[in-house]
């Protein structure tokens, strides 16, 4: 075989999943939005943790589902964050860099639950 074929096998058969990260260029990160609602559920997973909370439109008073990412779970685990840190039912204020494309999603800045906030 050629050695340019052998080099192909080869770097086919790598595992570049575990290199790959997704990119935060559709976060607005010049933006802070703060929304101010009930936790529905946070998952508490790798790559990334998310935050599912329910924030009242202003505008139709109804409330709206957002998704917020937040950092690795081993990485807030070091700033004092834990699995159990929020429950569904708490009262949360998010600070987040929305998305650019104005979804109810965005990036997690600082998290404040029933009070306190988290990682400070």
């Amino acid at each position: 075989m050629k050695p340019v074929l052998l080099s192909a096998i080869a770097l086919s058969t790598l595992p570049f999943g575990a290199f790959a990260h997704h990119s935060f260029a559709m976060f607005d990160n010049r933006q802070e939005k703060t929304l101010t609602g009930t936790l529905k559920e946070l998952q508490w997973t790798n790559p990334h943790i998310w935050v599912q909370v329910m924030v009242k439109d202003p505008a139709t008073g109804k409330e709206v589902e957002w998704s917020v990412e937040g950092g690795s779970p081993n990485n807030l685990a070091r700033r004092g964050w834990s699995r159990n840190v929020m429950k569904p039912g708490d009262q949360i204020v998010v600070v987040i860099h929305p998305l650019k494309n104005g979804d109810t999603g965005g990036s997690l800045v600082k998290v404040t639950v029933n009070g306190q906030t988290i990682g400070e």
